[in-house]
């Protein structure tokens, strides 16, 4: 692993500068408007539509793994991984289902309002303008869920008449298209855009432990968006927009399958006063439903029995916000806003199988309310010197919920608790300060605290994975982190280069702590199999995330590109006092080591070529940490051709090394692996 690393950290430091380094103009995750990159004081990367779309990868969440900083729950993307293992980690910071960052798409929650999760396959990857991650940074601006940074995806707003196709074809018989088009209409512009997108998968348990029940984990998806935007007088703008969404997959063995819907809409109106204030405002409501099966696979692998059937999972969310910018001298910039977020949902699932069918019907869930007020500052303090004060405070309240356990055959109530309301005020306040001593040099300070308060799905619904069982906890606390980097970036002509210490300090943080090991039955758990774990999500006391990233950009040549970063991130377990033995263990899935490396060239003048380099350390599936995942290291390489100025055709082949990537590791020892070599190719046209 070290000689592995160390090539990519060498050239962090070591690329000659000979062409341009081009920034994007305006970044909006960090402070909820519009603001140069110099001016803000937390890290912040972006990347383009184009970027996006030519990183050689089959999903759009794999395409942002090139930044290290970057990950879900598990190293399984969204091509084969159930929904609830799709949470997004940002350096690390507690991964779990339940994302710890807060994901947006065009101001919008992507966030799944029930469990947290986000389900990457909604968004239209071939319309996306840009990705803006900010790590640690922006939870002032966004309140609940942004406690280990802002996600967002962006796309094209265009005013013109334009059309966009895409079709690719590959192994494991992938198949998508997507089709979009905006057509003025009067004043307004119309867009529409849809998606359809198969596969039969892969079997993503390892070669060696693999029996007669394991299938290939499939999948289908298919999207519909529709946007209408309409000017309003002379200096505002309306939108409306809406989707629908519809989703299978297969998870790996015959029973055990996973299913979503959803239907969103939204309006906003934004408006520029004068030429110094401004302001928006959104509304918008969500209504989806998730069902999913799991089952528990015998030691020979060669049949499952039903473990439970979480036939449907109704959610809907409601939400709102006004955002207002006023814009002083000397780039000053006030900005301040509201925003409310209403979430309701819960689990209908059938447990306990015996003779040929589930016994127990569980219906467990509740309902979230949360309002925050924030005020931002930016302004220029003294010489070279721009400080950033922020101030948030969120109101949160907990209604409903709810656990009710019956026999199916009898109606018998076997539980029925009803948990008592509460509610909460959290204070989110941020500092930072960014100096230029010169045109090439800038130093960057920032700091700021946040909070999390845990999903519906961790407080209330108990889960069973194959013989892992997992159980609820309707008394978890709100998670805390305080959050500081401290940053030097210098850029000259045609390199750009960046070095972040950051510290994330988590409090009270939301982990699946394992009580027990099978078999046997136990307290809170119950029944444990023979090869399984108990476990309960429990508040560990303080987890502590510390490291560095880096990161280099370096125009070679006008046809030539280089990118590197790597992130060091030493992430333990200081205190549990639910779990002392947990205490010095590094933090499950989060490794010590991960880097990137990528290039973009153009050898002749139609082709581009866009290889990359992914380095994978060795992590732990457990909070145990006796279940490791091993090392990896995985080249993607791309090729686009142009065959016309507005058609190109396009290869890619993910893990062309066909490296071995280590996903999973059960209690017994079976091992999952992700995605193999995958090969495809397609066209893209646009008119």
């Amino acid at each position: 692993m070290r000689q592995a690393l160390l090539p990519c950290i060498t050239l962090l430091f070591s690329l000659p500068a000979t062409a341009q380094v081009t920034l994007p103009t305006l970044v909006i995750s960090a402070s909820r408007s519009p603001a140069e990159p110099a001016d803000i004081p937390f890290s912040v990367t972006v990347l383009s539509g184009e970027t996006l779309r030519d990183t050689p990868t089959a999903t759009l969440d794999d395409a942002l793994r090139s930044v290290p900083g970057f990950s879900l729950f598990r190293r399984s993307g969204s091509l084969i991984a159930n929904p609830t293992a799709q949470g997004v980690s940002l350096r690390g910071l507690g991964p779990s289902g339940a994302s710890r960052s807060l994901v947006l798409l065009d101001g919008v929650p992507l966030n799944d309002p029930f469990g947290g999760w986000v389900a990457w396959t909604k968004v239209p990857r071939e319309t996306l303008a840009s990705a803006e991650i900010v790590p640690g940074g922006g939870a002032t601006a966004w309140g609940n869920a942004a406690l280990g940074g802002i996600v967002q995806l962006i796309t094209d707003p265009s005013a013109t008449k334009r059309a966009q196709f895409s079709a690719a074809f590959g192994d494991f018989s992938l198949r998508s298209a997507e089709l979009s088009f905006a057509q003025p209409v009067g004043r307004g512009t119309l867009q529409i855009s849809g998606s359809d997108f198969a596969t039969d998968g892969f079997v993503i348990v390892a070669p060696e432990d693999r029996g007669p029940i394991d299938v290939a984990a499939a999948s289908r998806h298919h999207w519909l968006n529709a946007r209408w935007s309409q000017p309003v007088g002379t200096n505002a703008e309306l939108t409306v927009a809406a989707r629908t969404f519809a989703e299978t997959r297969g998870n790996g063995t015959p029973y055990q399958t996973n299913s979503s819907r959803e239907n969103f809409g939204s309006v906003a109106f934004t408006s520029r006063s004068t030429e110094k204030f401004s302001w928006s405002a959104l509304a918008y409501a969500q209504d989806q439903n998730f069902a999913s099966t799991f089952s528990s696979v015998n030691a020979t692998r060669t049949a499952e029995t039903p473990a439970s059937n979480q036939y449907a999972v109704p959610a809907t969310a409601l939400g709102a916000d006004w955002t207002s910018v006023w814009l002083g001298e000397n780039k000053s910039r006030t900005s301040a806003g509201l925003d409310y977020r209403q979430v309701r949902g819960e689990t209908r699932e059938y447990f306990t199988f015996a003779n040929g069918d589930f016994t127990r019907e569980r219906v467990a869930g509740g309902a979230q309310d949360i309002t925050g007020l924030f005020l931002m500052d930016e302004r220029p303090i003294a010489g070279h010197w721009r400080g950033t004060l922020g101030a948030r405070l969120d109101f949160w309240q907990e209604r409903d919920g709810h656990r009710r356990e019956t026999t199916r055959a009898t109606g018998a109530v076997l539980r029925d608790d009803h948990y008592p309301d509460s509610d909460g005020v959290e204070f989110s306040p941020s500092a930072g300060l960014v100096w230029q001593p010169s045109s090439a040099w800038r130093l960057r300070a920032a700091a700021q605290q946040s909070f999390r308060r845990p999903t519906l799905n961790e407080l209330y619904r108990p889960f069973r994975v194959g013989n892992v069982i997992t159980e609820a906890n309707p008394g978890l606390k709100t998670e805390r982190a305080t959050s500081m980097e401290l940053s030097a970036e210098y850029t000259h002509e045609t390199l750009a280069m960046s070095a972040t210490v950051f510290r994330n300090d988590l409090r009270d943080a939301v982990e699946n702590v394992t009580l027990a090991h099978g078999p046997g039955t136990f307290p809170i758990v119950g029944f444990v199999p023979a090869g399984g774990l108990g476990r309960e999500r429990l508040n560990l006391d303080r987890v502590l995330g510390q490291g560095i990233e880096l990161s280099t950009q370096w125009q070679a040549a006008t046809t030539l590109s280089l990118t590197a970063g790597y992130l060091y991130n030493d992430a333990t377990v200081r205190r549990a006092t639910l779990s002392p033995n947990l205490a010095g263990n590094r933090l499950a899935q989060v490794p010590q080591h991960s880097a990137s490396v990528g290039a973009s060239w153009q050898p002749v003048k139609k082709l581009t070529l866009t290889p990359r380099l992914r380095v994978l350390g060795r992590q732990f599936e457990d909070d145990e940490n006796l279940l490791p995942l091993g090392a990896a290291l995985v080249l993607d390489l791309g090729a686009t051709y142009r065959v016309t100025p507005n058609c190109e055709l396009y290869l890619t082949c993910e893990n062309l090394n066909n490296a071995r990537i280590e996903t999973g590791r059960s209690a017994d020892g079976i091992v999952n692996t992700g995605t193999p070599r995958l090969l495809l190719g397609g066209v893209r046209c646009s008119w």
